[in-house]
């Protein structure tokens, strides 16, 4: 029930503290996380830390009905939990610590109590969380795909594209304004993918381009520093002692390895090899925020992005997640659309129930649009904001297997 309350974000209306007293700000609710470790990832919040001063954290959520569940689950134990930043509970009934001794912050979640407002919420979960295929509107787009009106997808790829921009402009301001260091940070998150983006995003927050511009011409020592600042590069490694060095003369401080997701990940998809790989691109592509704006055609943009071992799939993707994100937030927002045009379509699991209902997917603008659909209407429960839910409203005759 909290799971559902968060990831539907039901309790906007109400005033969220941590149990010491200290505002709450909920900027992302993350993504429900349905393999193993804390229940929600890449949550952004801002908590404040002096009476009108907020700081921003990024990373994971764990929820309980109750605080002294960390302890029955045994987290205390399991480093997979020492980068919870939120633990959010019903009752707090005891304070809890990371395997390191520190104490985790925690919120009793407020949030609408009336018991049959309860019900209603526990039946349109078990709606909601029901096949995709079987929902309302899915039934109708089999039987009518127009209902999904090109129109509407066009805002909703306009609206993704804004939402891009917004974490790009966020980025600038963290950066004075610098498009190669925001580039590069928006680089290591993509290059983490959907599991690993929120780390490899602080790998680059915490080794600041400048150092490694200092050492661009070495490959080894570029791969040594991040390595090594991941917290994966074992001591016994032959890229330690550099590491080592590096460290020193920079005063850096590497990363929890308990930050990355190591399980059920492919060899190709681990972080060890693509953090080589980003080091690689770094190596070959100076001033790469230039050359990528001065070309939008498709092959040279992927050779630009290309490293050795990585498939065009994967490239396609830091085109689709990076490239074309920058082009429409230096106004350029022509070339994004046009560079989406000529790219192929994503093909994943949201893609391939959208093709199930008879959606043509041709390009990665269907495709952008269409995840972008998914995550803020459907898996969100926003029907009543979904232009599809007004056009079956509009037009649609009942089902036949309606009763009314």
């Amino acid at each position: 029930m909290l799971h559902y309350i968060w990831q539907r974000e039901l309790f906007r209306s109400f005033p969220q503290s941590t149990t010491d007293g200290r505002r709450i700000e909920v900027l992302s609710v993350g993504t429900h996380n349905i393999d193993a470790g804390p229940d929600f990832t890449n949550v952004r919040l801002r908590i404040e830390e002096t009476p009108g001063i907020f700081r921003e954290w990024c990373g994971n959520v764990e929820m309980h009905l109750q605080s002294s569940d960390w302890y029955r689950h045994r987290h205390h134990l399991d480093a997979a939990y020492d980068n919870v930043i939120l633990h959010v509970v019903r009752h707090a009934d005891k304070a809890v610590f990371t395997t390191r001794g520190e104490a985790v912050m925690q919120c009793e979640l407020q949030y609408p109590a009336h018991r049959d407002y309860l019900s209603l919420l526990i039946a349109d979960a078990r709606l909601m969380d029901s096949a995709y295929a079987t929902r309302r509107c899915a039934q109708h787009l089999l039987q009518d795909p127009g209902f999904l009106t090109l129109g509407w997808r066009q805002t909703m790829l306009s609206r993704r594209l804004e939402c891009k921009a917004d974490s790009i402009r966020r980025l600038l301001a963290y950066t004075t304004n610098s498009w190669e260091q925001a580039l590069y940070i928006s680089l290591a998150h993509a290059f983490g993918f959907h599991t690993n983006g929120v780390p490899f995003e602080q790998l680059a927050i915490s080794t600041p381009l400048s150092y490694l511009q200092k050492h661009r011409n070495s490959l080894m020592q570029l791969t040594a520093i991040l390595l090594g600042q991941s917290g994966l590069l074992a001591s016994d490694d032959e890229l330690y002692k550099e590491y080592t060095f590096l460290r020193t003369k920079f005063s850096l401080t590497p990363l929890e390895p308990s930050m990355w997701k190591l399980a059920r990940i492919r060899p190709q998809n681990a972080p060890q090899t693509r953090i080589r790989q980003f080091a690689r691109l770094l190596y070959q592509s100076e001033f790469l925020f230039s050359k990528m704006m001065e070309t939008n055609d498709v092959e040279a943009l992927r050779m630009l992005f290309a490293t050795e071992g990585m498939g065009r799939d994967s490239v396609d993707s830091l085109l689709i997640n990076v490239a074309v994100p920058f082009k429409y937030a230096h106004r350029r927002q022509l070339d994004a659309l046009e560079l989406l045009q000529a790219l192929p379509a994503e093909d994943n699991r949201i893609i391939r129930q959208w093709r199930s209902l008879g959606q043509k997917v041709e390009s990665a603008a269907d495709s952008q649009a269409l995840i972008h659909l998914y995550q803020t209407c459907c898996q969100a429960g926003q029907c009543l904001n979904c232009d599809v839910a007004y056009q079956i409203f509009l037009n649609a005759q009942p089902l036949s297997s309606d009763k009314k």
